[in-house]
């Protein structure tokens, strides 16, 4: 028996290793479905994606006014920026705005869902209201906001001038004109403040419950359970938030025009002045745009490598 038992054991052939990255004949073919399925994204991706950012970082190098062939000379265009004044004042403006637009931004939009979230039978009307001005077109809230903060006859400064304060002029004067275009900035926070009103709703109500049972007022509820089970979203805000204020261009271009004094010459704007006012300096605008694009990718790495000391996901 003993021997028949070895016989078979050395008679079965040895199983076969499959490479580590064979397919067999089915995923091969659910492979190329996958493939198929997600190529018009694929497309889009290299077409309107990456082409484009490969294409930038090439012009980066060279000296191009829009026709001919551009004319290679390394590192000019980076080295330039280091002596070029309004570029330092383009980056200061744009980190400024940024530093500011963006907090305030997630105040305002937790603040606009803490309301939302109340339990009062207009709700729905409330909602309505507060989200519309997020729909609107920048341009649009770019030109109301001329109107509103008129130094002469805006209702804002209507307004402070009835409390006894002297408004100021806020497009006009250097010092103020970047804090106008923070205060637009806080109209579109209405679609965010939709994605904090969907992370309230997803906070356990048996949380709340249990800490007015041990006596915790709103306050200590507030900062003990709602602010660390919403951190997931104002990581996923601040992340969206720091793209667009670094590219902050609409208000700028409408409003100001870079003004005054360069007080809001923010770097997307000095970008297409390089590229379509400057006689054409598409190969300085290229390595301007290479630039924002660093500063966007160090900025969001800067927060998702800090994320893990703030941010909770756990709902327990």
């Amino acid at each position: 028996m003993a021997a028949t038992t070895a016989a078979n054991t050395t008679s079965s052939p040895p199983p076969v290793k499959r490479r580590r990255f064979s397919l067999t004949r089915v995923e091969r073919k659910n492979l190329l479905l996958g493939l198929l399925f997600i190529s018009p994204w694929i497309i889009g991706f290299v077409v309107f994606l990456a082409y484009p950012i490969y294409y930038t970082l090439q012009l980066s190098f060279t000296q191009y006014g829009g026709f001919g062939d551009p004319v290679w000379i390394g590192l000019d265009n980076y080295s330039r920026m280091f002596d070029d004044n309004v570029f330092r004042k383009s980056l200061y403006n744009t980190l400024y705005y940024t530093a500011f637009a963006v907090p305030i931004g997630v105040v305002v939009a937790m603040a606009l869902a803490l309301a939302m979230n109340q339990p009062v039978r207009e709700i729905p009307i409330y909602r309505t209201i507060l989200f519309l001005p997020s729909v609107l077109p920048l341009f649009a809230v770019s030109f109301i906001f001329m109107i509103l903060l008129d130094p002469s006859q805006g209702i804002i400064n209507e307004l402070l001038r009835r409390f006894g304060m002297s408004p100021p002029n806020w497009f006009g004067d250097p010092a103020y004109a970047k804090l106008g275009i923070v205060m637009i900035a806080q109209m579109g926070a209405g679609q965010i403040a939709l994605i904090f009103l969907a992370g309230l709703r997803g906070i356990p109500t048996h949380l709340y419950e249990s800490a007015m049972l041990d006596g915790a007022g709103w306050w200590s509820r507030f900062r003990n359970i709602t602010i660390p089970l919403m951190t997931p979203i104002i990581l996923y805000d601040l992340i969206l938030g720091i793209s667009q204020g670094i590219q902050v261009f609409t208000q700028s271009y409408i409003i100001t025009n870079g003004g005054p004094a360069n007080s809001t010459n923010f770097m997307v704007f000095y970008m297409y002045n390089n590229a379509f006012r400057y006689g054409g300096q598409i190969g300085y605008a290229s390595a301007i745009g290479v630039v924002i694009f660093l500063i966007t990718f160090l900025l969001a790495g800067l927060i998702f490598w800090t994320s893990s000391k703030w941010v909770n996901y756990d709902l327990n």
